[in-house]
This record gives structure tokens, C-alpha cells and sequence, in this order.
């Protein structure tokens, strides 16, 4: 009788372990997204038992939000038709890009459940899929080549500044360790990103290793430092552990500095660790939103330190009485950043570049610096592109800093 007991047992032990097997091997019933041959993107999606099936992504038209703040635009929605318990949508031609979308299902949004790739921006996940068309469009520029990649490291460093020990990613170019005397981008993020934003939702290293390739970058280091000076790491990256993700990091633990202020910690600790060419030539900063206002912050303050800089979209930022005023007014009124400003500019950077979408909410803010800039004589580039706030043009933005810096 024991005998027959244990076979039973190991019987239904290993059909478990078969079923567990054939779940782990077999994959989803169906792909979702598929790519087209065409250009056009099916998606498929399994819910024999829902009543109403919706896709929600940047690759539909905008919807409008109206709030206290000013308009913005939202992914479009538009919903799937089903047969046979499987949700379609085949969307039009979409035009070279990397996209990201989620699933909305009787309401309820989720990931793609066939759709392993997933990139994280704040507390939200979502599912993404890159569309080409030829070599160097930009669908191919944000996706893994067959070129010499580089390397991307977490690396931790000491800022005295901010009296703690943070995280940065730093982009190493193809034979790194064969050359010598790299220039060096710092490239930072915006507002609820982090060290880990850049290298996921802005494909910088992709970017840069197609670009290096090309012939049409110069190999350099890209530094990805965490402007959330109250934090030391991305979430779940550091002892605060597994907190959920806000627009402005740790909130409850109040900064002891500002980003500007602490940046000489991260270019010292470059230039003691890296193979990198020191002096203000050899060293170019950008950033995105928060990360642009960050960049505009230290150059102004540093003035001697970086030769390029570059605005994406910039948060600017002047401290004082700014209610009711505009960015214009507070730069008309502000002495001392009119003394950093000009004395960033005697000293005659390179380049001096700034980008926003037609429709970004802090258009009228990059203007009132543009009208500024224009009344004093100060040179700078500028590059306007169609939509918003949104990594589709901060991504853009990446590839044509990057191949105008270090020339």
C-alpha cells in the first residue's frame, strides 16, 4: 500500500513538474507587438473573458489634459476588436521610433502579457517595441547593432557635498581600455528619473555606440549621475529600500545641497578614475527637464568647467520671489545670475545649444532665456521640434548634442 501511496505521489509530483516545464519553455500563446513587414504593428492580446479591450500608447494621436498647471498631452487610447477570445488592433504605418504603450483590460491597465521588454519612468512600467526602416533612421539608432559596443557600469563615489555615498552610470566607449585622454559628457535626467533613466528610457547607450560607430561621434565617456540629491540611488537601489518611485525621489529626506553645488564630487571622482583628458575643452554638459535646469545651474556657477552645455526641454530655475513672474522678469532682476551668465559667456564656450518641442509645457520659459540670451549678444544654437515633453525629443535631442560636442 506505501509502495502504491508514493508512486501516486511522485506521479503527481513530476506531472507538476513537466506542467512547470512546459510554462517555463513554451512562451505565450501569441506575439504581441508584431512588427510588420509593412511599417504597420499588430497587437495581440489573450482575454477570452473581457468585455472591453484597449490599447493606451505614444504611437496614437494625443489626447489633451487640461489641469491647473496647463494643458498636456496623453498617450491616445483606441480599443481592440475581438475573435475567438484574442483582442486585435493593426495599427497604420508608424514612422521609424522607439514606442512604448500599455494594456488596458476592462479598465484595468497592465503590460503586455506576450511583450517580455518593459522600461520603468517614475512608478509607472510600460511595454515597448522599436519600428526601422533602413539603416541609420531612428529606429535603428536606438536598437542593438552589430557594431563594437561599449561598456555601462553602476558606479558608487563619495560626495562630501551631499555627505553620502551615490550611485552614477557611466557609459564607457568601444576600447576603452586601448585609448586614452576621453572627453566627457555628463548627461543628466529629469525630474522622478534617476542614474538608471538615460540608459533605459533615453537608449543612450545604443545611441552612442551606433553613433561612435558611424564615425559620426567621437568616442567619450557618458556620465549619468542621480540629480535626486536626497537620495543616493535609484529606488530599491539603496538602504531606503523598496519605496515607490515620486516625481521628486525621497521626498522625506531633505537635501543638504544642490545639485550644482555638489557637481565638483562627481567630476573629481571622474577624473581620478577614469582615462579622461582634464580641462574645461574636454568636458560638455546636458540634461533633460530637471536635468536641463541642472545643466543651465552649474555651468552658470562653474563657468570655466564645461566648453558645451545643452538645454533639453530645461526646468529653469531662479531663486527668489518668482510669483507671477516670468522667467524673463527674474533674469531682468536677478544681478548675480546676470554676473554667472556673462562671465560664463566671456570665456566663450563652444557651443552653447538649446531644444524644446513646439507644445512643451516650459516652451514659454526657454523663450524668455532665447529673448535674454538675444538682447545680450550671447551665441547659442537652437533646435525646435513637433510635440511635447517627452523622451521621443530628448532622445533626439541626445543624438544631435552628441555629434556636435569635442568636434
Amino acid at each position: 500500500m506505501k509502495k502504491i501511496l508514493l508512486t501516486l505521489v511522485l506521479g503527481v509530483v513530476c506531472a507538476g513538474a513537466a506542467m512547470a516545464q512546459e510554462a517555463l519553455w513554451s512562451g505565450s500563446q501569441v506575439t504581441s507587438p508584431v512588427v510588420n513587414p509593412d511599417g504597420t504593428v499588430t497587437f495581440n492580446i489573450v482575454a477570452p473573458k473581457a468585455v472591453k479591450v484597449e490599447i493606451t500608447g505614444d504611437f496614437l494621436a494625443p489626447q489633451k489634459i487640461e489641469t491647473a498647471m496647463g494643458t498636456y498631452e496623453a498617450p491616445g487610447v483606441v480599443e481592440l476588436k475581438e475573435q475567438n477570445g484574442v483582442w486585435t488592433y493593426t495599427t497604420p504605418r508608424l514612422a521609424p521610433e522607439l514606442y512604448s504603450y500599455s494594456v488596458r483590460v476592462n479598465g484595468l491597465s497592465i503590460l503586455d502579457p506576450s511583450n517580455v521588454y518593459v522600461n520603468r519612468d517614475i512608478a509607472s512600467l510600460t511595454s515597448i517595441f522599436i519600428v526601422s526602416d533602413a539603416k541609420g533612421d531612428k529606429g535603428d539608432l536606438y536598437r542593438v547593432n552589430e557594431v563594437p559596443h561599449g561598456d555601462v557600469a553602476k558606479v558608487w563615489y563619495d560626495s562630501p557635498t551631499l555627505k553620502m555615498k551615490r550611485r552614477m552610470t557611466v557609459y564607457t566607449p568601444a576600447g576603452y581600455d586601448k585609448g586614452k585622454n576621453y572627453p566627457v559628457l555628463y548627461l543628466l535626467h529629469g525630474a522622478g528619473g534617476d542614474e538608471d533613466a538615460w540608459t533605459t528610457l533615453g537608449r543612450a547607450a545604443q545611441i552612442m555606440d551606433n553613433l561612435i560607430a558611424a564615425g559620426k561621434a567621437k568616442p567619450m565617456l557618458i556620465v549619468m549621475p542621480n540629480g535626486n540629491t536626497n537620495c543616493q540611488a535609484a529606488p530599491g537601489e539603496w538602504s531606503k529600500g523598496m519605496y515607490t518611485p515620486s516625481f521628486l525621489g525621497s521626498l522625506d529626506t531633505p537635501a543638504v545641497a544642490s545639485m550644482d553645488e555638489s557637481f565638483p564630487d562627481i567630476v573629481k571622482y571622474v577624473e581620478s578614475h577614469y582615462k579622461v583628458a582634464k580641462g574645461k575643452k574636454n568636458r560638455a554638459i546636458c540634461g533633460l527637464s530637471m536635468g536641463g535646469g541642472h545643466s543651465f545651474a552649474t555651468s552658470k556657477r562653474y563657468p570655466d568647467m564645461f566648453n558645451y552645455v545643452g538645454l533639453f526641454s530645461a526646468g529653469l530655475h531662479i531663486s527668489g520671489d518668482q510669483q507671477g513672474k516670468s522667467f524673463y522678469q527674474m533674469l531682468q532682476e536677478n544681478k548675480t545670475v546676470q554676473g554667472e551668465l556673462a562671465k560664463l559667456f566671456a570665456g566663450k564656450p563652444a557651443l552653447y545649444w538649446i531644444a524644446i518641442g513646439k507644445t512643451d509645457f516650459l516652451y514659454a520659459q526657454n523663450a524668455d532665456l532665447r529673448r535674454y540670451f538675444d538682447e545680450k549678444g550671447y551665441p547659442y544654437e537652437y533646435l525646435e521640434t513637433e510635440g511635447g515633453h517627452i523622451w521621443r525629443n530628448w532622445r533626439i535631442y541626445l543624438t544631435e548634442f552628441a555629434q556636435k560636442v569635442f568636434k
